[in-house]
């Protein structure tokens, strides 16, 4: 199979199979020097050759999960399930500035309108949820949280949905007319303006726990805008990689890309490699602002408890090699709320471990990687502490609203006193007391979390005794 690849509209490259574990990418003659498809590709005469089915650029946006399941029951009889046949079904509707798409094909498909506005207010339902993914399975977003990618017009509240990509985690739906899908954890759509995410019977109120989450990072650093529903199930992300409009404009390339690893290799690298990712391509005028916002992220993976701040959650954009810069923070989730969650640990290391108790590995690495010295982390840590404190009272008034949602509120809040005033203690920072303030307070204990236990060997289809 041969696939045309495009960078904002115009056609730099040919990708191609060599045999079942080849790829060949060849770019075109007289292609600019900006129009490269990955920061790692530079434009060359020259054919990169990679030893698997899709370069890691052009994996990076492949579907997972639940959206995977939808894809290949609604495709895979006719094109197969291979990485290149999913990309030529997702590839014209991917975060980022490139397409790929069959030679000759139209790039632009019409859009399918969504009411963000309906969405918000409507019902979000695994169920429900589950249907509209599969309305809008051929969107390109890579995940295992359902959602999917969406655009909105201009003088309405419909997002246009491009055939969006479905990130999925946990998601048990039925279809009238096809066979139950696994459960996932999450699903997501992506279209021309937005990424869509719903929640699952797994990961209860994922989308509003996101949402908390990402109001403490946006009071810290630069951090992707987020709206919940009314139900507390669905997630609409504002998408940074496109302009007002609506129409690409950043390139995007998340960490596994650029250290040319699969995505399910995500948790297999260290905050040292992704800091020698950082010197390679971003340019000297913007490394330290990026490296500034790393130790922000890093520092807020710690007073959320976030066990999911992967190599697949961290990116750069670019529109060109000199203004390389880390993406604004995205996916933000305290994951020790759930059961069978709350023991991972840290999702990245550095300095050889992944513990939640650093002690004061954490300042020296931050200092020695980074270059933040101890005394601005410490002003960090003052900043996340206060973001914590002002964002708390929405968690104590979404479990006053959503009665389902209550215990996970609880375990939040307790989450986050744990994780800023392990930042603050005196064998880290050392930073004093914290005045965390009344919504951290008057509450009873949750239930404790029991990790669910999956009988190995035994078919679902067999009855229960």
């Amino acid at each position: 199979m041969q696939m045309s690849v495009y960078v904002l509209g115009r056609e730099v490259a040919t990708l191609e199979q060599s045999g079942d574990f080849k790829s060949v990418l060849t770019y075109h003659p007289h292609v600019a020097a900006d129009d490269f498809v990955s920061l790692t590709m530079p434009v060359r005469l020259e054919s990169y050759v990679w030893d698997d089915q899709l370069p890691p650029v052009l994996q990076m946006n492949l579907p997972e999960g639940y959206l995977l399941q939808v894809l290949q029951e609604q495709f895979g009889p006719h094109i197969g399930a291979s990485p290149i046949a999913l990309l030529s079904v997702i590839g014209r509707n991917m975060v980022g500035r490139l397409q790929v798409a069959a030679p000759g094909a139209q790039l632009d498909e019409p859009a399918q309108p969504i009411e963000v506005a309906a969405l918000l207010k409507g019902d979000n339902s695994e169920a429900a949820f589950a249907a509209l993914v599969r309305q809008h399975a051929t969107s390109g977003v890579s995940g295992v949280v359902p959602k999917f990618l969406g655009a909105q017009a201009a003088a309405s509240t419909q997002a246009v949905i491009s055939p969006p990509t479905v990130q999925a985690e946990p998601v048990e739906a039925h279809h009238p007319r096809s066979p139950a899908l696994a459960p996932h954890r999450k699903p997501s759509l992506t279209t021309r303006r937005h990424i869509i995410k719903g929640s699952s019977a797994q990961l209860p109120f994922v989308a509003l726990n996101e949402h908390l989450c990402m109001q403490v990072a946006r009071r810290v650093m630069p951090a992707a805008q987020t709206e919940v529903s009314d139900d507390g199930q669905a997630l609409v992300v504002h998408r940074f990689d496109v302009d007002e409009h609506g129409q690409r404009l950043w390139g995007m390339e998340d960490f596994c890309s650029l250290l040319g690893l699969r995505p399910a290799a995500k948790y297999d690298t260290t905050w040292e490699r992704i800091a020698k990712a950082v010197r390679d391509h971003v340019p000297g005028a913007q490394r330290l602002a990026t490296y500034r916002q790393l130790a922000t992220t890093l520092l807020l993976t710690y007073a959320l408890r976030n066990a999911n701040c992967h190599a697949k959650n961290l990116a750069l954009l670019y529109t060109s090699r000199a203004n390389a810069h880390l993406s604004p923070a995205y996916d933000m989730l305290t994951t020790s709320v759930y059961a069978g969650f709350q023991h991972n640990p840290p999702a990245i290391d550095f300095m050889g471990k992944r513990t939640w108790a650093p002690g004061k590995n954490l300042q020296k690495f931050i200092a020695a990687t980074f270059g933040i010295q101890p005394k601005e982390q410490q002003y960090m840590v003052q900043a996340i502490s206060d973001a914590v404190a002002d964002v708390a009272p929405q968690v104590r008034q979404a479990m006053a609203q959503h009665p389902g949602f209550e215990d996970i509120g609880k375990r939040m809040l307790m989450a986050w006193a744990e994780g800023v005033q392990g930042l603050r203690d005196a064998r880290v920072y050392a930073v004093g007391g914290w005045q965390a303030g009344a919504a951290f307070e008057g509450f009873s204990a949750p239930p404790k979390l029991v990790s669910p236990h999956e009988k190995i060997g035994r078919s679902p289809l067999l009855g229960q005794r």
